[in-house]
């Protein structure tokens, strides 16, 4: 999961750019009184406010919804959030992916026992913390059209146990249900589980 960036061509293209207008301004000095007498108000023109930043603004404004954004504007998964917060997995689960999360509710999490949450989110159980929820994260993205009946690897290192019901299309992930199917996020995908899921042999 690679965090991907690029700042250089923006400055290349402002080069070009500032190189560009200074030789149209030197090729049309000598039309220029023709220009403003021919037609005065020819000069003003108000397409280039409108086209310059707008219309990219509210594009990378949309496509900025990583799986950790849609789970923190999400009020089913508020608890969630927090806890990808406190295991400091902001940044994996922002990456390009794809990946698709298996996210508990918060009535997940409110089912574990006494105290079990609170515990998982003090900072000297980091580690725990995140063996837990990097449980619930395959490396790839998988719709709910396209799940099917197997062990799949999680990025915790472990499988997961996935059973479709033919008949009634219910999946269940170990012992959890999907009850939100398909939300989709630009990285990935997330599907809202009823019940945190725990790896093999760990304990709360």
């Amino acid at each position: 999961m690679a965090i991907m960036r690029s700042s250089k061509t923006k400055r290349w293209m402002i080069g070009f750019a500032s190189v560009g207008a200074a030789a149209m301004l030197a090729a049309c000095g000598a039309s220029e009184p023709t220009a403003e007498t021919e037609v005065g108000q020819a000069p003003t023109t108000t397409e280039e406010p409108t086209t310059a930043t707008d219309p990219m603004a509210g594009s990378t404004a949309a496509e900025g919804d990583t799986v950790v954004d849609v789970a923190a504007s999400d009020e089913d998964f508020s608890i969630l959030a927090e806890a990808i917060e406190a295991a400091d997995l902001t940044e994996t689960l922002s990456a390009s992916g794809p990946v698709t999360v298996f996210a508990p509710t918060n009535e997940a999490f409110e089912a574990l026992p006494e105290g079990t949450l609170d515990k998982l989110l003090l900072p000297e159980n980091q580690d725990l913390l995140r063996q837990v929820l990097t449980y619930h994260v395959l490396e790839n993205e998988i719709p709910a059209a396209e799940v099917t009946t197997g062990e799949v690897p999680t990025a915790a290192g472990t499988s997961v146990a996935i059973e479709v019901d033919d008949a009634t299309g219910e999946v269940m992930v170990n012992d959890a249900m999907v009850v939100t199917p398909d939300i989709q996020a630009s990285n990935g995908i997330i599907h809202g589980i009823d019940k945190v899921i725990l790896p093999p042999g760990l304990t709360l």
